[in-house]
């Protein structure tokens, strides 16, 4: 997924937790819910960030000097312009475009 396209808000909004409660049926399934998508998110961009980055990689022999490259500090600032993870995560539950299972065990065997 495209995270730079997200129409994730960049700040933090203020949500009804009784509908976001409501398809669930509780608070802490819900939590848990956007908890693990928000850090599958961070894995995935931290592993895009780090492929990117790699081509930046500096040999040992020349670790002693300092220098910027414009594109490794570009890509790093369009990183940081990217919602943060738990806001993607919350926007697309709210969006209904998460895929989740709800139940404990003894539930499912009935």
């Amino acid at each position: 997924m495209d995270y730079k396209k997200t129409k994730a808000p960049k700040n933090t909004l203020t949500r009804d937790m009784n509908q976001m409660t409501a398809k669930v049926g509780n608070v802490y399934g819900t939590v848990a819910i956007i908890a693990k998508r928000a850090n599958q998110i961070s894995q995935s961009l931290k592993r895009e960030l780090d492929g990117k980055l790699q081509d930046f990689s500096i040999p040992q022999d020349a670790i002693d000097e300092q220098f910027e490259n414009k594109e490794q500090i570009e890509i790093s600032r369009s990183y940081e312009r990217i919602p943060k993870p738990t806001l993607i995560a919350t926007q697309e539950f709210v969006d209904d475009e998460l895929m989740y299972k709800v139940g404990s065990r003894d539930e499912q065997l009935k």
